[in-house]
């Protein structure tokens, strides 16, 4: 069996490897990084192709007559054309779950450095030993006791960041498809509009779908309090990145902070990356060791499920 990894750079990032994929005994070759233009030539005779975010379309597929599974290293399986590969008989497996504990933990990394100006301050020590007092500060510190914490999506990620928002005291709102009696105790269900306009903080963790992609908008953004702070590291494309920008300027938004923007890397023209009080870090909070300790042995346990005749994970049925 011929295995091909088209960019195993972003998972392994120098400090792992993929030697649990080398024991099944097949011929594993990992590319760091794959172009579009190479994607077909280093996929020949594969039987098995695992990709981050190297895009398999429809295309590729007809490329390549010996594929039959196709593993995607990630939660999100939008670079796989699902509906192309059932019609070829390609299994496509994803990996869910492996990095809930991770985001959720960059999500409140994300709000303490907003509420306590943690990065300010670590930056702006050398003012200290000048203060006429005991403290220095010139930027004033908010606690989250109290506070609304919206969630908009409640799987495994929102309900884990719910889980904290709950242990620093505050009150939680969750947009969500499930009843009230469902919901996790101490969770409140809540539409859509009560969440835009009661969220001291509003976290996205849902999918991108035509019904969300720029659920984050100019009239969303007016329903919000100007003190409101909004986290997004769940896709880019979920908010309108130029109204962001412009409310942030308008100061009728306090902070935006996100892990995912709509292209990535940015483009240098992004408009958020100029935009004040916007805390921007680069799609890492799925990238733990830990993580992708994890990523890695549910790829192989997929991988050996399928080699086995059970697949599991199957995002095509």
């Amino acid at each position: 069996m011929k295995i091909v990894i088209l960019d195993g750079f972003s998972v392994t990032q120098n400090d792992l490897s993929w030697n649990a994929l080398q024991e099944l005994g097949a011929q594993v070759i990992v590319y760091e990084r794959t172009r579009p233009s190479e994607t077909i030539v280093r996929c020949a005779d594969a039987d098995a192709v695992l990709t981050n975010k190297v895009v398999i379309s429809a295309e590729v597929m007809n490329a390549l007559p010996t594929l039959r599974y196709i593993g995607v290293l990630a939660t999100g399986y939008n670079v796989v054309d699902c509906a192309a590969a059932r019609q070829h008989g390609i299994v496509v497996t994803n990996i869910p779950a492996y990095s809930t504990d991770s985001v959720a933990q960059l999500v409140f990394a994300h709000l303490l450095n907003v509420t306590n100006s943690v990065a300010h301050y670590a930056a702006e020590r050398a003012h200290w030993p000048l203060s006429k007092d005991f403290m220095w500060m010139d930027t004033p510190l908010t606690e989250l006791s109290g506070k609304t914490f919206a969630i908009y999506g409640f799987g495994n990620i929102g309900t884990a960041v719910a889980r904290i928002a709950l242990a620093f005291g505050m009150r939680v709102l969750a947009v969500s498809s499930r009843p009230q009696e469902a919901l996790p105790a101490g969770i409140v269900k809540a539409s859509w509009n009560q969440a835009l306009c009661e969220a001291d903080v509003l976290s996205l963790h849902c999918p991108l779908t035509p019904e969300t992609r720029a659920m984050i908008n100019a009239d969303s953004l007016k329903q919000m309090k100007p003190t409101a702070i909004l986290i997004n590291t769940g896709r880019g494309p979920l908010v309108d990145e130029q109204a962001v920008a412009a409310a942030l300027r308008e100061n009728s938004l306090a902070a935006y902070c996100a892990d995912v923007l709509s292209t990535e890397p940015p483009a240098a023209d992004n408009p958020l990356l100029t935009a004040p009080r916007c805390y921007i870090t680069p799609h890492i909070a799925w990238a733990t060791q830990e993580a992708r300790s994890r990523l890695i042995q549910t790829a192989t346990a997929n991988l050996q499920a399928f080699i086995a005749g059970n697949p599991m994970n199957v995002v095509n049925r």
